[in-house]
Formats: C-alpha cells, sequence, structure tokens
C-alpha cells in the first residue's frame, strides 16, 4: 500500500471517528441532561467518576501497550503472532480487575446506601464489563490496521445506542435500581462491540477478501520483537494513565471533592471536552496508525525513504496547524460563553457556583491537550524501543509531580486546581514532543513544527473576538432574558465567521489540506 493510500484511509478512518464521537457525545449530553432530573447528582458522580475510572483502568492498562505496538508496521505484521500475543489481554484484564475490585470494595470511601444504592455489584459488574470487551481485542486491532472503518462505526453506534436506551427505560420505569441501571447498561454496551465484531470477522474470514489480505499466515506462536516493544509500551500505559485520568484517582482515593462536587465537575469536564472527543481524539487515533505505518520506527530522518517522508511531514505540519487553530478558537469563545452554556444544560445547578470558572479554565486546557494530541501520535510512531523505556522514566516524573500538584492546588482552588495541574502537565509533555520532533527534523530541509505558528492576522482576528464576546457577555448575558442571550449567541456567531474568514484567507496550505481530505474521504463514502 502507498503512502497516498494509507493518508487517504488514514483521513477517511479520521471523518468516520469524528461522526462517531460526535454522535457519541451529544446522545451522553442527551442523556446526562435527562438522567440529571431522575437520580441525584452524588449517583451521578459516583457513575461518571469512580465506576468509569475502574472500567477505563482496567481496559487502559490490559490493551493500551498492545495497540500501541501492534499497530506499529501496520498490515505488514504476520497476523496469526499479532492475534497470539493480543490475546495476553484477557488474562491480563481478569488479572486487573480482580485487583481493582478488591481496592474498590475494601480501600475506598463507600457511598452512602441510600442516596447511592448497590455500589458493591455495580463494581463487579463495571469491571465484568471491562474484561467483557476485551474479548474483541484482537479483532478490533486487526480491524484498525487495515482500515476497516465502517465495522468500528457501525459497530460502537449500535451498541451506544442499546446503552442509551437501556438507560432511559431503567431510569423511568426502575429508578430503585440505583446503580444497577447503568451496570446493566454498561455491560449491554461492551457486549454489543463483541457480538458486532465477533459476527463481522465471522462473516469475513470466509471470504475473497480475507483470502487477499492473507488473514491468517502460518507462523512461529509470537512475534519476540513485537513483545518487546509491547513490554515498553506495557510500562509506559501505568505512567500515561495516571497522566490522563490523575484527577480522577485524586478525587477517588483522596477524597478531596464530595461525591456531589464530583458529579459537577465531571459534568463540565464533559462538556469542556466535547470539541476534543469528537475531532481531537480521532484525529489522533487515525493518524497514529498513518505514522505507524509509513515511518521505519527507531531510524532517523536521513535513513528513511525519502518521498514518505515528504509526505509524513507535511501531514505533521498540517495537523497541527489545524488543531492549534480549532484549540485557539475554543479558548477565546469559552471564556464568553460558558456561562450561557452551562446555564442552558443544567440550570442553576451548573451555572452557579464554580461551574463557569471550571469551564472557561478547561476551554483553555483544550488547546493543550489538542496539541499534545498530535506530536504524540508522531512521536510514540517514531521512536525506538530503547527510546520508549527512556520516555517511561520522564512519564515517571511527570506522574509523580502531577499528583502532587492536583492535589496541593485542589485544596488551594477547588476543582480548578485540577485543571491547573493538567495544564502545567501537559505543557511539559509537549516541550518534550516538541524538542523530539525538532531533533528529528533538523537535518532535513522540513520544517513541520511551523504548524504552531499562526498567522499574525488570524492571532489579530481572535484578539478582536476575545474582546467582543468577553463585552457582549458582560452586557447581554445571562440575567435580562432569552431576547439577549440570542443577542450574546448572534454576537458570538459573527464573530466567529470573521475568525473563520481569517482563517481561509491566510493559512492557505491548512485549507488545501482540509479540503483534498475531505473529499477523498466522500468519494470513498459515496463508492
Amino acid at each position: 500500500m502507498s503512502t497516498e493510500d494509507v493518508l487517504h484511509d488514514a483521513s477517511t478512518l479520521a471523518s468516520y471517528n469524528v461522526l462517531l464521537q460526535v454522535m457519541f457525545r451529544v446522545l451522553t449530553f442527551l442523556l446526562n441532561a435527562f438522567t440529571l432530573r431522575f437520580v441525584s447528582k452524588e449517583l451521578i458522580g459516583v457513575v461518571n467518576v469512580r465506576l468509569t475510572l475502574l472500567y477505563s483502568t482496567i481496559v487502559f492498562l490490559s490493551r493500551e501497550a498492545f495497540r500501541r505496538a501492534c499497530l506499529s508496521g501496520g498490515a505488514n505484521h504476520s497476523w496469526k503472532q499479532v492475534i497470539n500475543l493480543l490475546w495476553l489481554t484477557l488474562p491480563l484484564g481478569v488479572l486487573w480487575a480482580v485487583l481493582l475490585v478488591c481496592v474498590w470494595l475494601w480501600f475506598l470511601e463507600v457511598p452512602d446506601a441510600q442516596s447511592v444504592p448497590y455500589y458493591s455489584p455495580a463494581v463487579v459488574l463495571f469491571a465484568l464489563g471491562g474484561v467483557q470487551e476485551l474479548l474483541a481485542e484482537p479483532l478490533w486491532v486487526l480491524a484498525q490496521a487495515h482500515m476497516f472503518v465502517r465495522l468500528k462505526v457501525v459497530s460502537e453506534s449500535l451498541a451506544m445506542i442499546a446503552k442509551c436506551s437501556i438507560t432511559v427505560v431503567l431510569v423511568v420505569f426502575a429508578r430503585d435500581w440505583g446503580l444497577y441501571i447503568f451496570a446493566a447498561a454498561h455491560c449491554v454496551y461492551t457486549g454489543f462491540l463483541v457480538i458486532c465484531y465477533a459476527a463481522y470477522f465471522v462473516r469475513f474470514l470466509g471470504s475473497k477478501e480475507a483470502y487477499m489480505k492473507g488473514f491468517p499466515l502460518q507462523s512461529p506462536l509470537i512475534d519476540w520483537t513485537l513483545a518487546r516493544l509491547t513490554w515498553s509500551f506495557f510500562k509506559q500505559s501505568f505512567l500515561k494513565q495516571i497522566l490522563t485520568e490523575g484527577e480522577r484517582y485524586v478525587m477517588t482515593f483522596l477524597n478531596v471533592l464530595s461525591f456531589g462536587d464530583q458529579g459537577v465537575y465531571d459534568i463540565v469536564n464533559n462538556l469542556g471536552s466535547m470539541v476534543a472527543r469528537f475531532v481531537f481524539l480521532p484525529i489522533e487515533e487515525s493518524f497514529y496508525i498513518f505514522f505507524a505505518k509509513v515511518l521505519e520506527r527507531g531510524r532517523d530522518v536521513r535513513s528513511q525513504k525519502q518521498d514518505e517522508m515528504a509526505i509524513a511531514a507535511e501531514v505533521l505540519e498540517c495537523l497541527l496547524k489545524l488543531v492549534l487553530v480549532i484549540g485557539l478558537i475554543i479558548t477565546v469563545f469559552g471564556y464568553g460563553y460558558s456561562y450561557l452554556a452551562l446555564d442552558i444544560y443544567g440550570g442553576s445547578l451548573l451555572s452557579s457556583g464554580t461551574g463557569p470558572s471550571l469551564l472557561r479554565c478547561y476551554s483553555s486546557y483544550v488547546l493543550l491537550l489538542a496539541v499534545n494530541g498530535i506530536t504524540e501520535c508522531f512521536v510514540f510512531a517514531a521512536m525506538s524501543q530503547k527510546q520508549v523505556d527512556k520516555y517511561n522514566l520522564i512519564m515517571l516524573g511527570l506522574s509523580v509531580s502531577f499528583l502532587l500538584l492536583s492535589y496541593v492546588l485542589t485544596w488551594w482552588a477547588g476543582g480548578v486546581g485540577f485543571i491547573l495541574a493538567n495544564c502545567l502537565n501537559m505543557g511539559l509533555r509537549i516541550l518534550h514532543s516538541v524538542v523530539f520532533i525538532h531533533h528529528y527534523f533538523k537535518s532535513s530541509q522540513w520544517k513541520p513544527l511551523r504548524g504552531l505558528v499562526p498567522s499574525p492576522l488570524l492571532i489579530l482576528a481572535l484578539g478582536v473576538s476575545a474582546v467582543v464576546t468577553a463585552l457582549s457577555e458582560f452586557a447581554f448575558c445571562c440575567s435580562h432574558g432569552w431576547l439577549f442571550r440570542l443577542i450574546h449567541v448572534a454576537v458570538g456567531g459573527v464573530c466567529l465567521c470573521f475568525v473563520l474568514v481569517t482563517v481561509y484567507v491566510t493559512e492557505t496550505q491548512l485549507v488545501h489540506f482540509v479540503q483534498t481530505q475531505l473529499s477523498m474521504s466522500r468519494d470513498y463514502i459515496i463508492s
């Protein structure tokens, strides 16, 4: 497969993933808005923070290292060896589930049984849901490596629809079930994923397409080079999980916020991260596969194929500019519209108190999230195993400092302290990645880090928009009725159009890149 084909497939996968994430977030958004009117915020806090953290910890520690290693090199592996290696995620998941269930049941504060009933069975069911999802892991990696993009969209869409349907029905007709409602819906979600992937591959493996792609190949039991790389990423996955979910660990183990405050923080966090999950995460996942296929891991830029390297450098520059522009827009408009968004979504429960301050801070954090996602997806695809092991030590230091900062800053500034600690941590990770990329391309003619420098006119347009929307919020929002709120929204719409026109005029390379990739993805969907 040529580099252009890989880029086309990665762009298509990113487009599908964006659509999938939009659907997920909209459904989750509506589901949270619905359930807030039927269950307590304490119940929401336990589900969205403590139980979700249990599930995400089990699946992340069990599969992330395998995903990183097995997707390196794309479809060029011996897939029988890869599948044999990937089945190790299941016993590893069972081990983590047993250990973490014991911690969640015996070492953490148990919520009040009146406001949060059936806590212990829900912990077990959420852990079982995580183990159940790992049954589909070999098939998921196989599908990602060969760009079976429709499979992911269909399976995860069906699973999410089933989960939301079960939740709504049980919340309305069996409200007394408490945490059983969310545990049952979670198990239905993971079960649907497994069934969809299994059904697809049962049909696929007997087809001519499977024969053409070489499923499976006769080979030794395990590729030990891949296994050693997996071990390196496995050590890293502990630290990355702490950095990714650190505030939830601090909330869970140190009780710095009440269950009710955790619920409010999680809702604000979900609102603030909507665009990050809509756009940035799908781009990061899809283009990690692109870079992993195009780059030869551990080789410097002069040892790579130069035509492929030119495409990779151009893609990296355009991706950096894309996420930078989106992140800056979110930061600018997030300040003037945080209060309005929270007031519409959750009423005074969210808009009074620290909610608006949390969302404004999170809007700035999204910019760092955006840049870090792209820089790290390139770095992790280019690093040698030795460099990955060295980076693990850096992440160890970052993890310890992040946990300390989270505790201290939360004690000082409440929920805002979590976001400030995340900003500092993300800034250090970006610095490391930028230094790596600079050294990687230093001896070549390519300078992809130019993507981190916006045009002066764009900076001016964003600055003007920030001032105008802040003044509009002061003048029109949000105690003067819906007419003035609509005026505030209209002012923001005009400013946003002004910024987008400026982007179109000044960032011509970015506009051409986006138009090209969208056109290719549209042609693929039509075909």
